[in-house]
C-alpha cells in the first residue's frame, strides 16, 4: 500500500514511463509551444531535486518554492516530498505592480516557516540574488534554480523515512494578513484527499481508460490549494494526464480555457465562480462555433460563493457547444481540510433551492441556494451552533464543522489557533472537528453554504483580511478615526462578492467627503489590488463595536444593507 504520493509516482513511472503526466501550454494556446513531462522524466527530475536537498542536509527543514507558471514547480514540489523536506509554495515577485506585495508576503512566509532553502526558476533566483543585499531575510538561506540541478544527481537519491503523519507541505491561507497561518498538511492528509476527490468526481479506472487518461485541464495557480491538490497532485494518484497553463493567460483570454477543454477533452476542469462569469462575457458566436464541450464531465465550481444565476447562464449559453447541465459541479472545501470536503454527484445537475423571497437578496436573479454536494468517503460534516458548540438539526443554519483523515494537523507553530480551529468537540460525536468559520445547513445529506462566520473577504478567488483593508483606509486621511472603519463584502450579483468600506470621520471632514472617498478607493486599489464597490462615510459612534472595542463587521454590514447607517452625505457607489 502506498504511504505517500512519492510511492505512487514511482509506481506509475515504472509501469507507464512514457505516459504524459503533465503538458504545459507555454503561451496558453492549444496550438502554441507545449512542454511535456512523462512519468519517467518526472520521477527522474523529482529525484534529482530530492537528492540535492538531501546532500545539502535539508531533510526535515522547510523549502520556499518561488516559481513562475510552468512545470518546474511540480519537480520542485515533488522533489521536496521525495526528500522529506516540507514544501512551502509561494508567489514569486514579478512585475512592478505586484512586486511590493509579493516581496512582503515572501518575507513573511520565509520568516514564519523558518525556511532554510529557496527553490525556484532561474529568473526568480537571479532576481533574488540581485536583491539579497536589501533583503536581510535571505541571509543564511540557500537558493537554487532547480532546472540547473543535473539529471545525474538522481542516482544519489535515498528513500526518505516518511509516515502518514509526516508534514508534506505548508499551505498558507492568507493573501494579505500580517500574521500568516501555514496549514500543516501531512502525507496522509494528501493521500486521503486525492482519494476523496477521485471518488466524488467519478475518477474510476474505467472512466480514466475511457478518457485516455486525459483527466484535467487547469489554469489555476499551483501555489493555491485548489490548483495544487486537484489538477497537479490528483493525477499522480491516478496515473493520469493533466494539461496546465498560466492564470495570467486565462485572465487575458478566458476563451483559452474552453479551447483547451475542446482540444484535450478532459474529464474534469473548473475554477471559482468568477471564472465562469468571465467566460460568459467572452462567449461570442464565433467562439461557440469553434468549441466542443461535450466530453466535459465535471465542471467544478468552488473557492468562493457559487451563484445559481451563473450556473443557469453558463449551461444555457454553452449548450450549443455541447456542454451538459449535468456537468456543473458545485463543491466546497478549504485548505484546513487539505482541499475537498463535499462535492456533487457526477451526471446529476446541481441542487438549487429557491429562497422565500425575503432578506437582502430578495428579487435577485441568483437568489437560489446552491447545493455543494455531499461529504466524501470518510468525511463527516456537522452543522453546529458556534456559541453553544452543539449540533443543530437538519435545515438549520450554523457553522460548518468537519472531521476526517483529510483534516490537517493544525497551524504551523500556532498552538492557540490550532486548538481553537482544529480541536472542537460535539456532544454525542466521536473525535475532533475542524471549525471552518463558514455558515451553512444540511438538507437530505447535502451541504448548502450560506455565508461566512469569519470575516475573511474572498474576491475573485483571492483572500483578503478586513483589518488590512481597514488599516489602509484609516491611514490615508487624518479625518478618518483610528479603529473606526469596517470592511466587508456584499453580494454583487453577477459580479460576485464586492468589497465595501464604512468609515467614521471626525468633524474636520466637512466639505472633504468626496476627496476622502477617492483617497480610500485609490489607497486600497494600490495596496490590495481591489476595486472598492462602495465607500460610506459615517458620523462618529456609528459603527457597532463589542464591549471590548472590537469592530462588529457583520452588524455594520447588516446596517449597510438595511440602509440604517448614519451617513455623512450620500454614499458613493462604484
Amino acid at each position: 500500500m502506498a504511504r505517500s504520493l512519492v510511492d505512487l509516482l514511482a509506481t506509475h513511472a515504472t509501469h507507464h514511463p512514457e505516459r504524459t503526466a503533465y503538458r504545459y501550454l507555454v503561451t496558453g494556446d492549444s496550438d502554441g509551444e507545449i512542454h511535456v513531462l512523462t512519468y519517467a522524466r518526472l520521477l527522474s527530475r523529482t529525484r534529482a531535486v530530492a537528492a540535492w536537498l538531501q546532500e545539502h542536509g535539508l531533510a526535515g527543514s522547510r523549502a520556499m518554492l518561488l516559481y513562475p507558471p510552468g512545470l518546474e514547480f511540480i519537480c520542485g514540489y515533488l522533489g521536496c516530498l521525495s526528500a522529506g523536506v516540507v514544501a512551502v509554495p509561494g508567489v514569486p515577485p514579478q512585475g512592478r505592480a505586484q512586486n511590493h506585495r509579493a516581496l512582503t508576503r515572501m518575507k513573511r512566509l520565509i520568516a514564519d516557516a523558518d525556511a532554510k532553502v529557496i527553490l525556484g526558476g532561474r529568473e526568480v533566483i537571479g532576481a533574488l540574488e540581485t536583491m539579497a543585499e536589501h533583503l536581510p531575510e535571505l541571509d543564511g538561506i540557500a537558493r537554487v534554480a532547480t532546472e540547473d540541478i543535473p539529471d545525474e544527481a538522481a542516482t544519489a537519491w535515498r528513500e526518505p523515512e516518511l509516515t502518514a503523519d509526516s508534514v508534506a507541505f505548508l499551505q498558507y491561507t492568507s493573501g494579505s494578513t500580517a500574521a500568516p497561518r501555514g496549514v500543516m498538511v501531512s502525507h496522509g492528509n494528501l493521500l486521503d484527499n486525492v482519494r476523496v476527490i477521485s471518488e466524488r468526481m467519478g475518477h474510476t479506472p474505467d472512466t480514466i481508460a475511457e478518457y485516455g487518461h486525459e483527466m484535467f485541464v487547469s489554469w489555476l495557480p499551483v501555489y493555491h490549494d485548489m490548483g495544487l491538490i486537484g489538477p497537479v497532485l490528483t493525477p499522480v494518484h491516478l496515473g493520469a494526464t493533466s494539461t496546465l497553463f498560466s492564470p495570467l493567460h486565462f485572465l487575458q483570454q478566458p476563451s483559452r480555457w474552453l479551447t483547451a477543454v475542446t482540444r484535450y477533452r478532459p474529464h474534469t476542469s473548473g475554477g471559482p465562480n468568477f471564472a465562469y462569469e468571465l467566460c460568459l462575457k467572452h462567449a461570442t458566436p464565433d467562439l461557440l462555433d469553434g468549441l466542443d464541450l461535450s466530453g466535459w464531465k465535471v465542471a467544478f465550481n468552488g473557492a468562493e460563493p457559487v451563484r445559481a444565476a451563473t450556473l443557469r447562464r453558463f449551461a444555457q449559453t454553452f449548450a450549443p457547444a455541447g456542454f451538459h447541465r449535468e456537468a456543473l459541479y458545485p463543491c466546497y472545501g478549504l485548505a484546513e481540510a487539505t482541499l475537498m470536503v463535499t462535492g456533487g454527484s457526477v451526471d446529476t445537475p446541481p441542487t438549487l433551492l429557491e429562497t422565500d423571497g425575503s432578506g437582502p437578496r430578495a428579487g435577485a436573479a441568483d437568489a437560489a441556494a446552491v447545493g455543494s454536494g455531499r461529504p466524501g468517503p470518510g468525511v463527516t460534516v456537522a452543522i453546529a451552533d458556534p456559541e453553544r458548540k452543539e449540533e443543530l438539526p437538519e435545515g438549520e443554519v450554523g457553522e460548518i464543522w468537519v472531521s476526517g483523515a483529510s483534516v490537517a494537523k493544525g497551524y504551523w507553530r500556532n498552538a492557540l489557533a490550532t486548538r481553537e480551529t482544529f480541536r472542537a468537540t460535539l456532544p454525542g460525536r466521536q473525535g475532533r472537528f475542524l471549525r471552518t468559520g463558514d455558515l451553512g445547513f444540511l438538507r437530505d445529506g447535502e451541504l448548502f453554504v450560506t455565508g461566512r462566520l469569519k470575516d475573511l473577504i474572498v474576491i475573485d478567488g483571492r483572500n483578503h483580511y478586513p483589518q488590512d483593508l481597514e488599516l489602509s483606509a484609516e491611514l490615508c486621511h487624518p479625518a478618518l478615526r483610528p479603529g473606526c472603519t469596517a470592511a466587508f463584502s456584499v453580494d454583487g450579483g453577477a459580479e460576485g462578492e464586492q468589497p465595501v468600506v464604512v468609515a467614521e470621520v471626525g468633524p474636520d471632514a466637512d466639505g472633504e467627503a468626496e476627496k476622502i472617498t477617492d483617497l480610500i478607493r485609490s489607497t486600497i486599489g494600490e495596496a490590495h489590488a481591489l476595486s472598492v464597490h462602495d465607500v460610506v462615510l459615517v458620523h462618529p459612534g456609528t459603527i457597532p463595536k463589542t464591549s471590548s472595542g472590537k469592530i462588529q463587521r457583520h452588524a455594520t454590514r447588516t446596517a449597510y444593507l438595511d440602509g440604517t447607517l448614519a451617513v455623512m452625505g450620500a454614499p458613493v457607489a462604484g
